[in-house]
């Protein structure tokens, strides 16, 4: 059996539509499940241009589990060369091994703490030849307002989501100014542009996430090098299991009802979702667009 993932397009409003090697299944009118297979290849106006990252060596970060392995896997099934990284090698590893299992690929894993310069620069020096895409989906969450985020909390996740994109980004970077192009994709979230309760220190990170993308879209943009960020609402990852199994004992199913209503479509998005949009943002299909946060979050900002 392959692998689903639902892809929110409306059958109606199709200027594009997705060719795989299989037929759509349509259940509900704002979605439709699609089988992915080696090729996805979008037709739009007679041109058909593949999401295929063949022969581009892709680095993700946080790519041991939840939106980082997601988007790991289904580049590697586009038939990139993808490096993972993350800090916890034992399920790095795990994390590589299975999809070099599922897809056939290429893959190598580098443990890395993405806050650490030293620990980034030593990670990038062992990636040989160029890096053309990362994507920096390294992250850690926090429940907190201004007070009750400590002085720990705030540095600790400056570290991670914030100094961590700046080390990564600049890191790769070098090897793409070297070959005049290259594509990076940040995860920012929802929490960079709107105001979310008890998400301080976490906004405060994501919101720096996108002030960065902006401004490097911009500086290298004569250099052939895009930037782009997504900025997902809730996402029904690892962390979030984890979260309410530690705070909700007993009411998991509960809480997990209401945080998927917290969207206007109901529910919480899935770390596939996240990587198809990843997906079209690293391949050649969007070599016109760069500088730009693609919000996927459910009808968050448009519907409530």
């Amino acid at each position: 059996m392959g692998k689903y993932v639902r892809l929110p397009i409306h059958p109606a409003s199709c200027a594009f539509f997705y060719k795989c090697h299989t037929s759509f299944i349509f259940d509900k009118p704002m979605t439709r499940t699609v089988k992915l297979r080696t090729m996805v290849q979008v037709v739009y106006g007679g041109i058909s241009p593949v999401f295929e990252l063949t022969g581009k060596r892709a680095v993700v970060t946080g790519a041991a589990s939840g939106i980082g392995f997601a988007i790991s896997e289904l580049f590697a099934s586009q038939g990139a060369n993808v490096v993972l990284v993350d800090l916890d090698s034992e399920r790095l590893n795990i994390a590589a091994t299975a999809i070099r299992e599922k897809t056939g690929a290429a893959t190598s894993s580098l443990a890395c703490d993405v806050g650490s310069q030293e620990s980034v620069g030593k990670a990038f020096s062992q990636i040989v030849g160029p890096v053309d895409i990362l994507v920096n989906c390294a992250g850690l969450a926090h429940v907190g307002n201004l007070q009750s985020t400590s002085l720990e909390d705030f540095e600790r996740l400056f570290s991670v989501n914030v100094r961590g994109t700046y080390l990564c980004m600049r890191a790769a970077i070098k090897t793409m100014l070297e070959t005049s192009c290259g594509t990076i994709l940040n995860l920012a979230s929802i929490a960079a542009t709107a105001g979310l309760s008890d998400r301080f220190a976490y906004s405060m990170t994501k919101g720096a996430v996108l002030s960065m993308t902006l401004s490097v879209a911009k500086d290298y943009i004569a250099q052939g090098i895009r930037c782009n960020c997504i900025s997902p609402a809730r996402v029904h990852t690892p962390f979030v299991d984890g979260f309410l199994a530690k705070n909700y004992p007993g009411e998991e199913a509960e809480k997990m009802k209401a945080l998927g209503q917290s969207q206007p479509i109901g529910r919480m998005g899935t770390p596939d979702e996240i990587a198809m949009l990843a997906l079209y943002l690293c391949s050649d299909a969007s070599s016109f667009v760069t500088g730009v946060d693609y919000p996927i979050d459910g009808g968050f900002f448009n519907l409530r």
